[in-house]
C-alpha cells in the first residue's frame, strides 16, 4: 500500500534523503505536503517536482515570494501554525519530523492526535517531552518509527523480540566518534569551527555535525532511546564504532547481540520507516563484507568528552532536565558557533546549566517543560557572557 508523507524539514539533510527514497519507490511513497524553515528556492523546486498541493514556509517573511515560485492552485502556510495545518492534512497517512529544535514539538503532538504514523528524525522531540508523546502515541494507536539511523537499527532487531523490553539487557548505540576520536584531550581547546565541521563519515546539517563532534549528538540519542523502546536509562549504552557500518545493537538476557549492518546513508532507515513492517528492494549500494573484512569497535573517551554522562545525569534524573540539557547545548553551539566560546566551552557550559537547574516533574504538562527550556537557554546565555 503507498503511503502518504508529509516532510516537515524537506530542505535539510534529512528531508532531501527521504525524497530520495521516494523517487526511488514511488509505487510505495507519496510525498503530500513539504516544510522548510527559509529555503524558498530549494521548497519551491521540490514541490514543482513532486507536484504537492500544500507547503509551509516557517519564516513568515518568505511567503510572497514562495508564491511567486509555485504553480497557481498550490495552498501556502506559514509558521508553527502552517506546521501543525500540515501535519494534520486529511490526505497523509505518515508525518516525517525532521525539523532541528524544539518547533517539531507541537506539529509532532497535533499528528498523533489526528490519527497520523510519525517517522522521528527530531532527537529534540523526544529528549524534551518522550513521555508524553510515547504515551499519547499509545493512546491512539499511532506507531512511532525512528528515523535516526541508530534508533531505526535497534528497532530493527527488537522485531520478533515477543518477550518486550524484560528480554533486553542493554541497548547499545554506535558512535563514530566524530573527527576528534583520537585528539588529546589538551587539544580539544584549540579545536576551530571548520574542524568541528569535517565529520568523518557522515553529511549533515552545521548542529548536529557539531553535536556528533562534541558527543551531544550522542547523548541525546541515549535519552531518545530510553523513550523509544521504554527501557531504563542505565541499560541505554554506547560503543565507538568508527566506520559506522554497524549502526547499533542490543543484547539480550540470554547474552546474545543482534546488530543492524548497512552503508552510510539516511535513506536506508528512511525507506524502512515508511514501508515497516515490510521491506523493498531499491537502488542504495550493498555491503560487501569481504571488501571491508574487519569491524572495530572501542570504548568512548567518558571522561574526555562529558557529554554523555551528562546525558545519563540528565535522564537518570528524569523530569524537565533532559529538556534542559538539550536546551542549554542549543545555546551553548551557537555560542561557538559566534566564536564565543572554545569547543570545551561547549559541555562546560551545559554542566553548569545542569548544576544550577531544579528540574521539576512535568506529568505531562508541556507548559512547564517549556518553562525549564526557557530558564536552561537564559542561563547558559548568562554562563556564556561571562566567558567572553
Amino acid at each position: 500500500m503507498k503511503k502518504r508523507v508529509v516532510i516537515l524539514g524537506s530542505t535539510g539533510s534529512i528531508g532531501t534523503s527521504a525524497l530520495k527514497v521516494a523517487r526511488d519507490i514511488p509505487e510505495r511513497m507519496e510525498v503530500v505536503a513539504l516544510a522548510a524553515h527559509s529555503n524558498v528556492a530549494k521548497l519551491a523546486e521540490q514541490a514543482r517536482e513532486f507536484k504537492v498541493q500544500h507547503v509551509c514556509i516557517y519564516d513568515s517573511s518568505m511567503v510572497a515570494e514562495l508564491r511567486r515560485l509555485l504553480p497557481a492552485g498550490v495552498q501556502v502556510y506559514t509558521g508553527l501554525e502552517g506546521l501543525c495545518q500540515l501535519a494534520t492534512l486529511d490526505c497523509a497517512d505518515m508525518v516525517l519530523v525532521s525539523i532541528i529544535g524544539t518547533d517539531g514539538l507541537k506539529p509532532t503532538l497535533e499528528a498523533i492526535e489526528a490519527g497520523k504514523d510519525l517517522a522521528i528524525a527530531s532527537k529534540e522531540i523526544l529528549v524534551m517531552a518522550g513521555e508524553v508523546v510515547m504515551n499519547r502515541a499509545k493512546a491512539r494507536g499511532i506507531n512511532v518509527l525512528p528515523v535516526d539511523s541508530e534508533h531505526n537499527a535497534i528497532y530493527q532487531c527488537l522485531q520478533g523480540n515477543h518477550g518486550g523490553a524484560g528480554q533486553v539487557n542493554r541497548l547499545i548505540l554506535t558512535a563514530s566518534g566524530g573527527p576528534f576520536r583520537n585528539t588529546p584531550r589538551e587539544q580539544l581547546a584549540a579545536v576551530t569551527l571548520e574542524q568541528a565541521l569535517k565529520h568523518p563519515t557522515w553529511q549533515m546539517g552545521r548542529k548536529i555535525t557539531i553535536d556528533s563532534a562534541t558527543m551531544f549528538n550522542k547523548g541525546l540519542e541515549m535519552i531518545e532511546a530510553r523513550w523509544l523502546f521504554d527501557i531504563p536509562m542505565e541499560r541505554v549504552d554506547v560503543i565507538v564504532h568508527p566506520q559506522s557500518i554497524v549502526h547499533s545493537l542490543v543484547e539480550f538476557v540470554d547474552g546474545s547481540i543482534l546488530a543492524q549492518l548497512s552503508s552510510s546513508d539516511m535513506c536506508f532507515p528512511i525507506q524502512y520507516a515508511v514501508t515497516w513492517p515490510e521491506r523493498l528492494p531499491n537502488s542504495l549500494p550493498h555491503l560487501d563484507l569481504a571488501q571491508i573484512a574487519s569491524l572495530k569497535f572501542e570504548a568512548p573517551r567518558w571522561d574526555d568528552f562529558p557529554a554523555l554522562t551528562l546525558a545519563r545525569t540528565a535522564g537518570l534524573t528524569g523530569g524537565t532536565m533532559p529538556a534542559m540539557y538539550n536546551a542549554a547545548n542549543e545555546v551553548a553551539v551557537q555560542a561557538f558557533v559566534d566564536g564565543k566560546l572554545s569547543f570545551p566551552g561547549i559541555w562546560e557550559t551545559v554542566e553548569k546549566v545542569l548544576s544550577n537547574a531544579r528540574p521539576r516533574d512535568y506529568e505531562g504538562k508541556l507548559g512547564i517543560i517549556l518553562e525549564d527550556d526557557a530558564w536552561a537557554r537564559e542561563e547558559a546565555e548568562r554562563i556564556v557572557k561571562t566567558k567572553i
